[in-house]
């Protein structure tokens, strides 16, 4: 006991615990009666589902949000979700902020290291501006609903519902107090379907793009750099997140139009404006954002597959969305191009991706897959379904997409219990488990003898 008292808290550690308590806490919240509408409690089980699915910002609920939960308990969901996109260090520091209390050089390095930075040189200061950024970002989007929600819901209801659901896509969390039919409803309107895209990709894109972007544009402004340089000028990640957010978002519009265009279960009845915007939604919404203006199970197997990928790739580092994250993937093509060109270096925009970054790149995927498969495989004991559907819902969880193809209302309990795990797992990153509690580092450098193996 003695020991454990005096394990060394790394940011690693307080990440996978912050998350642990929010989801007990919130689980015991939505558990109490006072929570629902009917004034009774669910069984603990869905509501421990509930609140992982909000701190996890995923998507996947086993209740029907606008029949189960009153505003006490939607307010905890909101909580929640908003607790999960900021992230359990931002979330801290900007409460110690609004008490006046002073940042420590100790959690100033735990936000350097939660952002990946190179230094603590202004890390409260970013703080600050990720928050600020967030509710500035959350009230447009809400001013843009409301225009849809408070004609159709009342003054109070219209603005509840608008301020919900711009956090909820912002988070990447994908839940919403509609009804059963989500936002299939709101199929061919501009306003909710623009709206939630733009809310779904700011939030993806990562925190330090924001910046990085912000600050180029301002450096033109103030003529200190051409317009035309303004792509030239940004890092590196920024250029690799745009490139490849840019790509995924059209290119899987595109295909998903292409495959779905004469699918009546879908986009098939619909204008061809109607349809292009449909697909966009769907190309967006599974990097893990988890509304549906289709019905998944009535995608065709082409656009399955794709949605498959999609969610496995998911959104950007530092950012509110799942998956193994966009610069991780294009690093890895990068690497095979090089490797297929035959050249020593990974190389993006005129610079040299470190070969540790592509260490990082493989590991990542290949650990992310690997508990994937783990996933899906337990699913498949545990439930009956086809196993595409089984490995629709394990994705959807791992890659905190929340998207399924009407399988999470009927999972077992062992099946509860295993999507619960999944979307901890998946929000925190496989990685992050796997370093949680194990403080030692390698020091040192051996150097042994060169082997050879024959690949391919």
């Amino acid at each position: 006991m003695k020991r454990l008292l005096h394990i060394k808290m790394t940011t690693t550690r307080i990440i996978v615990l912050g998350f642990l308590a929010g989801i007990l806490l919130g689980g015991f919240l939505l558990w109490l009666p006072v929570s629902s509408k009917a004034g009774q409690s669910i069984s603990f089980v869905d509501a421990l589902f509930v609140a992982t699915t909000s701190l996890c910002v995923t998507g996947l609920t086993p209740v029907v949000m606008a029949e189960q939960w009153n505003y006490f308990g939607q307010v905890i969901i909101l909580f929640l979700m908003q607790f999960g996109g900021l992230g359990v260090i931002t979330f801290t520091t900007t409460v110690l902020l609004m008490l006046g209390r002073k940042i420590t050089l100790k959690e100033r390095m735990l936000i350097q290291d939660s952002y990946n930075l190179d230094s603590i040189a202004g890390v409260v200061k970013l703080t600050k501006r990720i928050v600020k950024g967030t509710l500035l970002i959350e009230a447009m989007g809400a001013v843009l609903y409301s225009v849809v929600f408070i004609p159709e819901f009342g003054v109070l209801e219209g603005i509840w519902k608008s301020v919900f659901h711009a956090v909820s896509a912002f988070c990447n969390a994908g839940l919403d107090t509609i009804g059963s039919s989500g936002f299939v409803v709101y199929q061919t309107n501009v306003i909710i379907n623009v709206a939630t895209m733009l809310l779904i990709v700011l939030g993806g894109l990562g925190f330090p793009v924001w910046w990085d972007v912000l600050d180029v544009i301002k450096s033109a402004k103030k003529k200190e750099i051409l317009w035309r340089d303004t792509f030239r000028k940004l890092k590196v990640h920024s250029k690799l997140v745009l490139v490849m957010t840019l790509a995924l978002v059209f290119g899987g519009g595109l295909l998903i139009l292409l495959f779905e265009y004469h699918n009546p279960q879908t986009i098939g009845t619909l204008s061809f404006g109607n349809k292009v915007m449909a697909s966009l939604f769907e190309s967006v919404t599974l990097r893990t954002a988890g509304f549906q203006t289709v019905p998944q199970e009535g995608l065709t197997e082409a656009s399955t597959l794709l949605a498959l990928i999609l969610m496995f790739i998911g959104g950007s580092p530092s950012g509110t969305a799942g998956g193994v994250k966009t610069v991780t993937m294009i690093i890895l093509i990068l690497s095979m191009m090089a490797a297929v060109k035959g050249t020593d270096e990974v190389r993006a925009f005129h610079r040299k991706i470190s070969d540790n970054y592509v260490r990082r790149a493989v590991a990542v995927i290949v650990v992310f897959f690997v508990a994937l498969v783990a996933v899906a495989m337990a699913l498949s004991i545990t439930e009956d379904g086809s196993f595409i559907d089984i490995l629709f819902e394990a994705t959807s969880a791992m890659a905190t997409v929340g998207l399924t193809r009407g399988f999470t209302g009927s999972l077992t309990l062992a099946g509860k219990w295993i999507i619960i795990l999944a979307m901890y797992l998946g929000r925190l990153g496989p990685i992050t488990m796997a370093l949680a509690f194990n403080a030692k580092k390698y020091e040192g450098k051996k150097t042994y003898a060169e082997g050879k193996v024959i690949i391919g």
